[in-house]
């Protein structure tokens, strides 16, 4: 079975952005490591993983791929 060009694509999207949320939580939990971080910064670290999960969600049900 051959998938189309279409299934490819949204393959790699679906890994580029699984990648950039998993990229986004990584930088946080590292820089916890390192200090405290001020209220503005953990607002800011959540709104970015708020961001790449919805957009990684937002993409697996416009394309139904999960992987």
């Amino acid at each position: 079975m051959t998938q189309s060009r279409c299934d490819v694509l949204s393959c790699a999207e679906h890994e580029r952005l699984a990648f950039e949320l998993l990229e986004v939580r990584t930088r946080g939990q590292y820089l916890t490591r390192l200090r405290p971080l001020t209220r503005e910064e953990r607002a800011e670290w959540d709104r970015r993983e708020q961001k790449a999960l919805a957009s990684l969600v937002d993409h697996e049900l416009e394309h139904g791929c999960s992987s």
